[in-house]
């Protein structure tokens, strides 16, 4: 009998030994796998953060562009109704002749104070005697050879351009062009 208890018993501290290592790694394996779980499901809500983060942006910037042009809309159709009189203040001016009235000086100080308050929210003239011709700028409605001028030179200006903030054109200048 003693030799069947020494058979057994080594036997027996064998699977002991045996089953005692895999209890150990099985906590650890375990932790690794929920930190593995933990870090996959963090990165994919960092990457969701992330993705929402830029759309937000792109909206932001984009409202912020549309936000612009509305408002340079607005303005470019408020100043166009106003320069008909605009025009009418630089053709009494221009008719007065070289008198140094009190009419033609009131209507140059009208004329003044008006083109300051357009200066003042971003409209500023355009086309002046001596520019070069662009077309997304000027409308050429006449054309002279002149040798003494560059190619495409405004040589006299009809009716001022005006343009918001050097974007967008409320109107183009009427112009003469040389060669």
């Amino acid at each position: 009998m003693e030799e069947t208890k020494k058979t057994t018993a080594p036997e027996e501290v064998e699977v002991e030994t045996a089953s005692a290592e895999p209890v150990e790694e099985k906590p650890k394996a375990a932790k690794k796998k929920k930190k593995n779980e933990w870090e996959e499901k963090f990165n994919a809500e960092h990457d969701q953060y992330l993705r929402l983060y830029a759309e937000y942006d792109n909206f932001r910037k984009r409202t912020a562009r549309e936000k612009d042009r509305l408002v340079g809309d607005g303005v470019a159709k408020a100043v166009g109704a106003i320069l008909p009189a605009i025009d009418n203040l630089e053709r009494a001016i221009a008719a007065a002749g070289e008198g140094e009235g009190s009419l033609k000086s009131g209507v140059e100080m009208t004329l003044r104070q008006l083109l300051e308050s357009l200066k003042n929210i971003g409209v500023t003239p355009l086309g002046e005697v001596g520019e070069i011709f662009d077309p997304n700028r000027h409308e050429a409605i006449m054309h002279i050879e002149d040798p003494e001028k560059k190619d495409g030179e405004i040589v006299e200006v009809f009716q001022r351009g005006y343009v918001y903030k050097e974007e967008t054109i409320i109107r183009p200048a009427v112009v003469k062009t040389a060669n």
